[in-house]
């Protein structure tokens, strides 16, 4: 079916057809003619954003707690190069985002006008794929392509830069046809492959499921297929980062995270493994550790929709390409008809070690009556929180890593944070597009007051749209992360890594219209927070933490799963040599 209508009218009659139902923005100029017709629609919702990077990120806290993509909405110029910072953390994640930006007219391209980028330029490195659209019979259909790339395959960040002039102009409107696209990943697995890794886990003594992003990114089957898989061959499981709830933190076979600030448990499992099954992680460098040192004994498979992630950084015996919920399907089928074969009484005895492993509680502190230590501030958000239809979101640093430690994520989707990138500034906004998306759950940004600075006009969105965002900003008045490594690495040498100005919180919380909760003792905490959760409105939550605690374990740069600093744990006598725990 077609009609005519003007190309801003097609941007906004697309979007309804792909289902959109949010869309995060900043109006200027040269979208003026889209933002219009916003107006004149009450089907899709806008939400003003403060600033374009916070927009973006909105988009991505919206896509990956609904499963849905995200689609935000910028001018040219200055409005397209702040969203930069947000396509990249989303290319990174693979998270499916549709960002579109406005341009001046197609006749002044090229000639430096006012708020005019090479946007398509500037955007091709840190997109899945970007669009410059000169004729206005091909928008409906750039659109609806635009989506399809962004949600299949490996999902990712697409830009659609739409000159002033196209969308004033008159054209056909053209509905989205599912079998135009050329862009068609390979979703199913080689069975060949999949029929080799199934007879190696019938055969491994010391496997271990290495699970990632790509898990959650695949669907809920995907994770409900993992999690029968796991508990139906008894194998332990980890994950990165990004997989977070994938598997249930209380599963029995969790290990916790893995990696640089991971679990001592799950990094040495890691180590010591016989068979590693990567299922939908690509090998990152905070996960790996030294290259020539991780999972040195193992047979490696690889289950990942992307082709250029197989053998990218890693080197693997079974390479799987194709989706990981149709991978995962086809592999419990196979092992159950070959008669549901593990070798149990190996596993069992990996399992005890994998106990005596856990017995080190890598996560032990010293706690005090007096400061209220980062990692009690969250084991008490934890233990408040949970069972409660609970997303959370993170800003970047200590409290990120803490807070993938000490809460549990029994679901996928509930986690957000920024792990390719780093992006500090992410989290608050991400927070707004979880809400957005979830108007009736409780949302929490786990901050550091350094990160939280970075998109604090965000406030006023939250303010403006009601939206009950809940702001815990563990404040040590420092740049935590760095100053851990400055202390670790670089002779306790400070250099510029705390601001002697920060705000009073709850005065700027009260400025925005919002409320404002300071806590100090490790008394007040349980209160406070019960405070925070029960108000029906955004909260600035500023608890003082101690300044100088260290976030541990921790894998130093270049070393080996084996080779981690353990902090307080070390003190209480764990020793570690060559993989072995004296205690």
């Amino acid at each position: 079916m077609s009609r005519e209508m003007t190309g801003a009218k097609m941007i906004v009659q697309a979007l309804k057809d792909q289902g959109v139902d949010t869309v995060f923005g900043y109006p200027g100029g040269a979208v003026l003619p889209i933002y219009d017709e916003i107006f004149q629609q009450n089907d899709i919702r806008h939400v003003l954003v403060r600033h374009e990077q916070g927009a973006v990120h909105a988009a991505e806290g919206y896509a990956r707690s609904t499963g849905k993509p995200g689609v935000a909405l910028v001018t040219s110029g200055p409005g397209a190069t702040n969203a930069v910072t947000g396509l990249t953390d989303a290319l990174l994640d693979s998270i499916p985002i549709v960002v579109l930006t406005g341009q001046v007219p197609t006749f002044m391209i090229g000639s430096d006008a006012f708020q005019e980028a090479d946007t398509v330029g500037i955007t091709r490195p840190c997109t899945k794929h970007n669009w410059l659209v000169k004729e206005t019979d091909q928008l409906a259909a750039t659109v609806h392509e635009a989506f399809h790339v962004a949600t299949s395959g490996r999902p990712g960040p697409v830009l659609i830069d739409i000159p002033k002039d196209v969308q004033f102009a008159t054209g056909t409107y053209q509905t989205a046809k599912p079998s135009a696209s050329h862009y068609q990943p390979q979703l199913k697995g080689d069975i060949e492959e999949i029929t080799e890794l199934v007879a190696a886990i019938e055969k491994a003594e010391r496997p271990v499921f290495y699970t990632g992003g790509g898990v959650i990114n695949s669907g809920p089957a995907a994770a409900q297929l993992l999690r029968e898989l796991v508990d139906a061959t008894g194998i332990p499981i980890t994950s990165t980062l990004m997989g977070l709830g994938s598997y249930p933190a209380s599963g029995k076979n969790w290990l916790g995270m893995l990696g640089m600030h991971g679990l001592y448990e799950a990094n040495m499992a890691m180590h010591g493994c016989d068979l590693m099954i990567n299922i939908g992680a690509r090998f990152d460098d905070r996960i790996t550790g030294r290259l020539d040192a991780f999972s040195p004994n193992s047979i490696k498979a690889h289950v990942d929709i992307d082709p250029s992630s197989i053998n990218k950084v890693i080197r693997v015996d079974i390479p799987i390409v194709g989706d990981v919920g149709h991978v995962l399907e086809d592999m419990l089928t196979l092992w159950k008809s070959r008669g549901r074969k593990v070798n149990r009484e190996a596993i069992a005895k990996w399992h005890a070690q994998i106990d005596e492993w856990r017995a080190v509680n890598c996560l032990s502190y010293t706690p005090s009556e007096t400061v209220i230590k980062p990692q009690y501030a969250l084991q008490r958000l934890e233990e408040l929180t949970k069972g409660m239809d609970r997303y959370v979101t993170t800003e970047v640093g200590q409290h990120q890593m803490w807070a993938a430690q000490y809460l549990g994520f029994e679901d996928p989707n509930r986690w957000m944070t920024s792990g390719g990138l780093g992006t500090m500034g992410y989290g608050f906004p991400a927070s707004v597009g979880v809400q957005m998306g979830h108007p009736d759950a409780l949302v929490i940004n786990v901050a550091g007051e350094a990160s939280w600075l970075m998109n604090m006009q965000e406030m006023g969105t939250a303010v403006q749209y009601r939206l009950p965002v809940k702001q815990f900003i563990l404040n040590n008045e420092r740049l935590g992360m760095v100053r851990q490594w400055q202390e670790l690495l670089h002779g306790e040498r400070y250099s510029h890594s705390w601001s002697e100005a920060l705000p009073d919180f709850v005065k700027l919380a009260e400025a925005f219209g919002a409320k404002g909760i300071i806590c100090s003792d490790p008394k007040d905490l349980d209160d406070a927070i019960m405070e925070m959760i029960k108000y029906d409105g955004p909260v600035i939550f500023d608890c003082l933490v101690e300044k100088h605690e260290n976030c541990f374990p921790m894998i130093p740069s270049g070393k080996a799963h084996n080779e981690m600093l353990l902090g307080e744990a070390e003190t209480q006598g764990v020793i570690q040599e060559g993989g072995a725990v004296l205690v």
